[in-house]
């Protein structure tokens, strides 16, 4: 259970670091070639958002495989545990985007 848990937070944070980082880093490009920071962020932090989910979870069709072969043979657990490794993973780079839109935004919403 605990390497479970271990590796739902990984995935989480690999996935939040790779939108942050590379919104962050997309921004100072921007700053480089003249652009509004801001927009090129913004615009950044869509693209990238999965992405970030298939580094995050092995930026390979493997963890789609082992879905389908436990499904088939019957045994719900591994697939159960794939899905969910996909789930924080997602929430971990909708969290980047969304505090990179925050903070573009300046945090009111506009």
């Amino acid at each position: 259970m605990a390497s479970f848990l271990t590796k739902c937070v990984v995935d989480f944070f690999v996935a939040f670091g790779v939108v942050l980082g590379g919104t962050l880093l997309g921004g100072i490009a921007a700053i480089f070639i003249m652009e509004p920071p801001t927009t090129r962020m913004l615009l950044i932090a869509e693209q990238i958002k999965i992405w970030a989910l298939v580094a995050a979870v092995g930026g390979t069709i493997d963890p789609i495989r082992v879905i389908e072969s436990n499904l088939v043979e019957g045994y719900m657990s591994p697939a159960i545990k794939q899905i969910l490794y996909i789930v924080f993973a997602f929430i971990g780079a909708h969290t980047g985007t969304t505090l990179v839109q925050w903070i573009c935004k300046g945090g009111n919403g506009s």
